[in-house]
């Protein structure tokens, strides 16, 4: 599934035109992402939490060379799936 077919299926419910539907995801995914930005999480619940955490500054190995890279220190987006989606999906 991708972001169309969630469109879809949101048009679908809502009974509404498709233009509103894609508003209302991008609405919903915008604000996710803006308070990822922010260093907020954000709890959904039953679904699960969406963060931001600090990934620290590593060595890495280029395959082709097998040279040594240096990676500075991050935030990288993380997703914990809560107990309830976890269970619908077993």
């Amino acid at each position: 599934m991708n972001k169309a077919d969630i469109i879809a299926k949101v048009h679908e419910v809502l009974g509404t035109t498709k233009a509103d539907a894609e508003r209302a995801v991008e609405a919903v995914f915008g604000n996710i992402e803006a308070a990822m930005k922010d260093g907020d999480a954000v709890s959904i619940a039953g679904f699960g939490i969406f963060e931001a955490k600090m990934r620290a500054a590593r060595e890495a190995r280029n395959p082709r060379t097998g040279e040594t890279v240096k990676v500075p220190a991050m935030r990288a987006p993380k997703f914990r799936a809560a107990k309830g989606l976890k269970d619908s999906v077993k």
